[in-house]
């Protein structure tokens, strides 16, 4: 079965288990998710296993995609508020800004800003990724290390641009935008999560609409995450630009 929305890439998925005892758990998620226990007419496989959600390339050696905040926390460690993320978004010293991530994806940045003290809300509308951002942040809240951290995020599955125009009882200091990355020229391929993330969802065609929502929401910036050389959203010029090696953020200040 397929899920098919303006921002879906229609792909064949199924859900799965690696175990038998785990088969009404997953007949549960594809009954939520309104997909079928059929992984022999799939492209991708959502994998229940003992430990974790997983998304998986059928007949593939690729490795699977999964949300590990585990693994992100020694990232953030290492960088700390040195983070482009961070510096997007307005953390200094002494202030730790609120933050809504309107396309959480896998949740790294959102993790990393939680990390360094930040309350995030993330928002995901596909129903696949908000499953495996929800898998990962319901492990983090059972480790002890890590517990403190998840504390301090909040994830709302739904379209990140209709919750923005919805009056809001309170506004975030900053929104976070990294919406798909538009088509590579190079031959190259792009990691494997973006690579299984353009088949699952697609481009993000309404990008230029969350960037005049963020707009309008946040009280003191927008932070955009683009490639190096890609043009700024909706054509619109930032008031500054963080560079990165391969990304950059366009901020907009308000």
């Amino acid at each position: 079965m397929m899920l098919c929305r303006p921002y879906d890439g229609c792909v064949p998925l199924a859900v799965t288990a690696t175990d038998p005892l785990l088969l009404p758990q997953a007949q549960a998620l594809a009954t939520r998710l309104g997909l079928n226990l059929a992984p022999e007419v799939a492209e991708l496989l959502l994998v229940l296993t003992p430990e974790r959600l997983e998304l998986r390339e059928a007949n593939s050696r690729t490795g699977p995609v999964l949300v590990d905040f585990s693994a992100q926390r020694a990232v953030s460690r290492r960088s700390g508020p040195r983070l482009e993320v961070a510096r997007a978004v307005g953390v200094k010293r002494g202030h730790r800004p609120t933050v809504l991530d309107a396309t959480a994806g896998l949740g790294q940045d959102a993790f990393a800003l939680a990390a360094l003290g930040c309350c995030v809300t993330m928002i995901e509308r596909h129903p696949v990724v908000a499953a495996l951002l929800a898998d990962g942040l319901a492990r983090a809240q059972r480790d002890p290390e890590l517990a403190m951290v998840a504390a301090r995020l909040q994830l709302i599955v739904g379209d990140a641009l209709e919750l923005m125009r919805q009056p809001a009882t309170s506004r975030p200091e900053a929104v976070l935008l990294d919406p798909m990355y538009p088509h590579r020229s190079k031959q190259a391929l792009p990691k494997k999560e973006l690579r299984l993330f353009r088949r699952l969802v697609g481009d993000d065609l309404d990008a230029d609409a969350l960037l005049d929502a963020a707009l309008a929401l946040a009280t003191r910036r927008v932070a955009v995450k683009r490639p190096r050389h890609a043009p700024p959203l909706a054509g619109r010029q930032p008031s500054a630009v963080i560079l990165g090696k391969t990304t950059r953020f366009d901020l907009y200040l308000l």
